[in-house]
């Protein structure tokens, strides 16, 4: 009975066995981190897909080139994500999981006054064209092969509440909630589950990069302030956690969601 209990035990712990992954953004911050904890759940080969070169080559190092692999994509060129998807599953057989996690933000604040229509245009094409051409490209390979993927899209606190700045984010999170709900209903059928999570503000290589002039602790005392939740700081660790639950079989039923990672959001 205990050799049995453990048997389950291990299983349990390797959520995504024999997996093939794919993960935008995946050199630094969220993208990183849950690179690191797919393939510590036995995922058979997780891309890590990002602009950054030297970052994503030493990520994908330091988990194992047996377990992990870097392709540069920029997910603006719907070209480099089809090549992305399509080089994954001929070298690996198939894709199970997408998570579309590349994002950026704008270098000002972006009110509705002052908008700057270049830098919104450079955040949309990122934010959600490039969010909506990972999904389509991978969705397109799950229904081909008949495999009963995971699609999970980052998404943010920011597309269920307005804001005060970043009028270019909100908007564009906005659509990957729209996205989400529409693909979720659309990919049903083919068994394909789509869904996305929606961390609030907490400390990346790229929210430290928008407040330069704040130490992290600053930093994440200011992002604390908006969660009803105290004594705790959100991590990537956390997303990462929320990510791995919607890829693998203990969310089975669950499609078309939306889970929010924000320690009970209570800011704009």
């Amino acid at each position: 009975m205990a050799e049995s209990a453990n048997s389950i035990h291990n299983s349990g712990q390797k959520k995504l066995a024999g997996k093939v992954a794919i993960i935008t953004g995946g050199a630094s911050g969220i993208g990183e981190e849950t690179a690191r904890l797919f393939a510590h759940h036995g995922a058979r080969m997780v891309v890590i897909a990002d602009i950054q070169d030297d970052l994503g080559i030493q990520v994908a190092a330091s988990i194992g080139s047996h377990r992990c692999s870097y392709v540069r994509c920029d997910v603006t060129d719907e070209d480099q994500v089809k090549n992305l998807v399509d080089s994954t599953v001929n070298a690996h057989g198939q894709l199970d999981i997408m998570f579309s996690n590349a994002g950026i933000l704008s270098p000002s604040d972006q009110t509705i006054l002052d908008l700057d229509f270049s830098a919104y245009d450079r955040l949309l094409a990122v934010n959600a064209r490039g969010t909506a051409a990972c999904v389509k490209h991978a969705a397109r390979s799950m229904v081909e092969r008949r495999v009963r993927g995971s699609i999970v899209c980052t998404a943010s606190v920011s597309a269920s509440h307005g804001g005060l700045r970043r009028t270019d984010y909100v908007m564009s999170k906005h659509a990957v909630k729209g996205l989400m709900r529409a693909a979720s209903a659309q990919l049903g059928a083919h068994g394909v589950r789509v869904n996305c999570v929606s961390p609030s503000g907490l400390t990346t290589p790229l929210t430290r990069a928008a407040h330069a002039a704040m130490e992290t602790k600053e930093l994440q005392k200011q992002y604390a302030q908006s969660s009803r939740l105290k004594g705790v700081f959100l991590t990537p660790k956390h997303v990462a956690d929320a990510v791995l639950f919607l890829a693998c079989g203990d969310s089975e039923f669950v499609t078309g969601h939306d889970l929010v990672v924000d320690g009970c959001f209570d800011g704009v």
